[in-house]
């Protein structure tokens, strides 16, 4: 047998570990080159790695939900013929895999098997034996089972590499509560949503009544990676937040000026790409707001490109995908940019270059945003720049009281980094800009 270990390929930048969600596949199983081998959830993404080779799949390592290390054992092979392979010590460990951004809000594996249940098999042909404890499925399946209420553990596959089809949710009919219990040992209701497996730990005391309408949902994958991120930030960054009113008659005015002439490009112009523009042209003029502090040497790193974070909220939670070199593209470029990488982070569809590499960040929440927020910060950037919604209000202008578009800006900062009044004078740049949005063509480069 010519055993050959394939390591965890670097998947991203600065990522070190990655947390499997679900294997595609099983020890005996004959691969090809390129086929799906495995999900892993970085702190970036959720990718799928590919094999490399083709061959026989001898070992899988790593339980889904555990942590694996970039570089650490992932799969052992037996490629046919020949002498045992050892990996050279200082070299590559062969053709690297691929990987392929997608991103999960709930993600298989989670919940242990349930004890005596049978596991997944495509091939199933009834509902009343069907469990799997980490079914596969892409976010818009996933999404129409929590619509119709349900439990993907219980749906026989029929797509790719067991994946739970749209089609199969639709078509599945819960079996009756006593033959749910009699095959896997779960209890249905009435509706097909299958209850927890295990008695819940009761949490502030509730009733016995009260208990069995508590639902329980594992904290992990992409929530997990969310929550650890902003716990780092929080716990990290000391954070002091700055709050001002914006008078935005004149960019919303500008805006309207310039929607024609976007949409016959075939470009849907918002606010924010203009709001890009003026942290940007503010960015230049404050460095020190585009900068980052690395621990490790204590050091200030001073960026002098500017890659722009959006925050999107997804089904997967709030992530921030990266428009790159803000300083070098037009407006309508920047608007593209951010349609293409909101839509895909939407859709699931996220790159892992797409999701990384912001050297500040741009909050909006649009029509819902409130009067104002403290954001926090997307570290290890040292500020982040919260947009809220436009109200129309009294303004006073040359001395006299009319009606204005208003919108407040809240912007958080790094005091270890930046100085009150260094942060104050960046937001005021930045409503300058705003206020007066024909400087950014003066300015423009």
């Amino acid at each position: 047998m010519a055993r050959w270990e394939f390591k965890l390929p670097d998947i991203g930048e600065g990522v070190t570990e990655g947390e499997v969600v679900g294997w595609l596949v099983k020890p005996g199983d004959v691969v090809k080159e390129d086929q799906p081998m495995v999900e892993i959830m970085t702190d970036k993404a959720t990718v799928t790695i590919t094999a490399p080779k083709a061959g026989t799949i001898v070992e899988t390592r790593g339980k889904v939900g555990g942590i694996v290390l970039v570089h650490s054992p992932l799969v052992v092979f037996d490629l046919a013929g020949g002498a045992p392979v050892a990996a050279p010590t200082n070299a590559p460990d062969g053709p690297a895999a691929t990987a392929v951004g997608d991103i999960r809000e709930s993600l298989p594996g989670i919940t242990s098997l349930v004890a005596g249940a049978p596991r997944a098999s495509s091939t199933s042909g009834t509902n009343a034996a069907y469990f799997s404890d980490k079914p596969l499925a892409t976010p818009a399946t996933r999404k129409v089972a929590r619509d119709l209420g349900v439990d993907l553990r219980n749906v026989p596959p029929t797509g790719p590499q067991g994946r739970v089809t749209k089609a199969d949710v639709e078509g599945y009919r819960a079996p009756s509560s006593q033959g749910a219990n009699a095959s896997n040992g779960t209890a249905h209701a009435s509706s097909p949503r299958a209850a927890p497996a295990r008695e819940p730990v009761k949490i502030g005391g509730p009733t016995a009544a009260h208990a069995s309408l508590e639902e329980r949902v594992p904290f992990a994958g992409m929530r997990r990676k969310i929550a650890a991120k902003m716990a780092q930030s929080t716990q990290t960054a000391a954070h002091f937040t700055f709050v001002e009113e914006c008078d935005v008659t004149a960019l919303k005015a500008l805006r309207s000026r310039l929607k024609p002439a976007a949409e016959a490009q075939g470009v849907k112009l918002s606010f924010l790409p203009l709001i890009v523009k003026a942290t940007v042209a503010a960015l230049k003029k404050h460095p020190i707001l585009n900068s980052a502090l690395d621990e490790s040497t204590q050091e200030i790193v001073y960026r002098k490109y500017f890659n722009i974070g959006i925050a999107a909220s997804t089904d997967a939670g709030l992530i921030v995908p990266v428009v790159r070199d803000c300083d070098r593209k037009s407006i309508i470029e920047i608007a593209r940019d951010i349609d293409r990488v909101a839509s895909d982070a939407k859709a699931g569809k996220s790159k892992v270059e797409d999701l990384s590499g912001s050297t500040f960040t741009i909050t909006s929440l649009g029509a819902q945003g409130g009067l104002f927020a403290t954001p926090i910060i997307n570290f290890p950037e040292v500020g982040i720049l919260g947009v809220h919604q436009i109200k129309t209000k009294p303004v006073v202008r040359d001395g006299a009281i009319v009606i204005g578009d208003v919108m407040l800006l809240s912007l958080s900062f790094d005091h270890r980094i930046v100085d009150g009044h260094i942060g104050a004078a960046f937001a005021y740049e930045i409503i300058g800009y705003l206020q007066e949005p024909d400087r950014l063509f003066l300015e423009m480069a």
